[in-house]
């Protein structure tokens, strides 16, 4: 896999092509494909300016091989994956055995949560669609950061770095990607080319659909960060219809009370960008 190394702050218009053009690579597309570019559509900004808050969006549709990128700058630029990275973390935990399939109870701990939804025993199914931080907390009990540092290597996974806290390293930091890099992570997955099992690829994208009909499946994960200033949150996923696939990542400034706001505004984006909505 393409490995790539970004600073945090924002890079400049060459700088964003140039990663663009890796991101792309790394999605295993063939040559011809790398070198097309990358189609901009800040005019869409006004749906962030509308609901109040900056943010970005990529769009990578696999079957014409193309991205196309609302505020190129800041998705090159790197933050807190937050619970998006429970779609990795998912895979870890299979991948080592620490939780054996979608359906194992894992114990939240028995200590009070922020949310009352996070306090009881639940399933790795349920924890995602719960976004569980204390039932991830546990399988990152059981992983440990020596495994994580190799795991994160091998999915070659935004800036790959633990730190040394190991229950929150993916929601305080060190851990950082860009919103390209969760497209490129996200490509991989919904082609199920990821460098781990095919059990393991085919259970997480299983947990991970939201919507399904005869002729259209949406998949995709939020996160929240609350410990940066901004905040920020994601959504980041992929639409099926028939054997297209169209990924996507939303980052977003954000308090919690615009947590609705990125599936919203990931949607009207969706449909501007003209992916299929039924």
């Amino acid at each position: 896999m393409t490995t790539l190394r970004l600073s945090p702050r924002a890079v400049d218009r060459r700088g964003f092509l140039s990663l663009c053009a890796a991101v792309t690579a790394g999605l295993g597309l063939p040559a011809a494909a790398r070198a097309r570019p990358v189609r901009e559509r800040d005019d869409l900004r006004r749906l962030f300016e509308e609901q109040g808050v900056a943010g970005t969006f990529v769009l990578h549709e696999l079957a014409g091989d193309r991205t196309t990128t609302v505020n190129g700058e800041r998705a090159a630029r790197r933050y807190i994956p937050a619970s998006t990275f429970k779609i990795a973390n998912s895979i870890i935990a299979l991948e080592t055995g620490v939780v054996q399939d979608e359906n194992e109870v894992i114990p939240y701990g028995g200590r009070p949560q922020p949310f009352k939804a996070w306090e009881r025993d639940m399933s790795m199914r349920e924890a995602i669609a719960a976004s569980s931080v204390p039932i991830y907390q546990e399988i990152a009990r059981r992983v440990g950061l020596e495994r994580y540092r190799d795991w994160l290597a091998r999915l070659d996974y935004g800036n790959r770095q633990t730190g040394a806290v190991l229950e929150t390293f993916w929601l305080d930091g060190p851990l950082q990607i860009t919103a390209l890099e969760q497209a490129r992570f996200v490509a991989a997955l919904a082609q199920q080319r990821l460098p781990v099992s095919a059990r393991s690829q085919r259970i997480v994208r299983d947990i991970l659909r939201l919507e399904a009909s005869h002729s259209r499946g949406l998949y995709g994960k939020t996160g929240w960060c609350s410990s940066t200033t901004p905040q920020h949150g994601w959504w980041t996923g992929w639409v099926e219809r028939g054997e297209d696939r169209f990924v996507f990542a939303l980052n977003m400034d954000m308090a919690l009370a615009d947590a609705p706001k990125r599936i919203a505004i990931g949607k009207r984006l969706l449909a501007e960008l003209g992916v299929p909505q039924a």
